[in-house]
């Protein structure tokens, strides 16, 4: 069907080359390129996040890169609420709009919709996290499960901050996370957009990742990270815990070796992107694939 301006969603594992394919559309097409990976919303985080650079910006319009101080903590729900503004805006003005990145769970916010839960006390968000830290991992779960059996069952092994914050949003709304979920509609409708995964050939992923971090040291990493240690900034912080951060300010603090960080961060990246490949499997199972 056509559309007079369309959506096209590009989701992948990081160094897949999404911006590079997104670049080479939006040329073609004359579509804006939209940021859905929630690292390259940091200003402080170019090199890590792997940022188009401001030559590849210039050659089409980017939106939503760089817009966030490392000090704030962007949630999907705020992506959502500066993301669907932008689409009606370009959808006023006839643009096409390209969504790319590598967090699934900004696309499936707008496929599969976001709850509107409301907001949870900071007390309740702190007895979940000292209920959590003093039971351990194994009886917060037996306790979550008595919440919401769906949740404790579909979190991941060693995911504190998932696993408390469906502790605490049941107890401070009498509803379990997952019911929240279930009530939830598609931010965009069904037929207004196309859906394209990433998906290259896992040694070459892999190869890919390593590559992509040997230039990031070439290009000013390290001054990255330095600027960031020097703010004194919440290691809590998104931003700060972004793949790279912790690894290359061991090694500025004299923890390890440069040769060790960057090794470290080799590996890092491998496992950050089989966990995205698996998600995207998991999750767009009927999205258009390419490598």
């Amino acid at each position: 069907m056509p559309r007079t301006a369309p959506i096209t969603l590009i989701a992948g594992p990081t160094a897949s080359g999404k911006s590079r394919r997104a670049l080479e559309m939006a040329e073609a097409t004359g579509a804006a390129i939209i940021n859905a990976d929630s690292q390259q919303l940091y200003a402080d985080l170019r090199i890590l996040s792997a940022r188009p650079s401001v030559e590849d910006e210039a050659r089409a319009p980017h939106h939503l890169y760089g817009v966030a101080d490392a000090a704030e903590a962007w949630s999907v729900g705020r992506w959502v609420r500066a993301v669907m503004p932008l689409l009606a805006e370009l959808k006023a003005m006839g643009q096409p709009a390209l969504l790319v990145g590598g967090t699934g769970l900004y696309f499936s916010a707008l496929t599969k919709g976001l709850a509107d839960i409301p907001d949870v006390p900071s007390a309740v968000r702190e007895e979940a996290l000292a209920l959590y830290d003093t039971e351990g991992e194994t009886a917060f779960r037996l306790r979550l499960a008595t919440f919401d059996p769906p949740a404790e069952a579909a979190i991941e092994s060693g995911d504190r901050q998932r696993l408390t914050r469906a502790y605490a949003v049941a107890r401070s709304t009498g509803r379990s996370l997952s019911d929240w979920k279930a009530a939830t509609r598609p931010l965009l409708a069904p037929a207004t957009y196309d859906r394209l995964v990433i998906e290259p050939e896992r040694s070459s992923l892999y190869a890919a990742c390593d590559a992509r971090m040997e230039a990031m040291i070439a290009a000013g990493a390290l001054d990255e990270v330095r600027a960031l240690i020097a703010r004194g900034l919440d290691p809590a912080l998104p931003a700060m815990k972004a793949v790279g951060v912790r690894e290359l300010a061991a090694y500025l603090t004299g923890e390890t070796t440069l040769a060790e960080a960057i090794d470290a961060i080799k590996q890092a990246t491998r496992n950050y992107a089989k966990r995205q490949l698996t998600w995207f499997r998991n999750q767009c199972g009927d999205w258009g694939r390419t490598n």
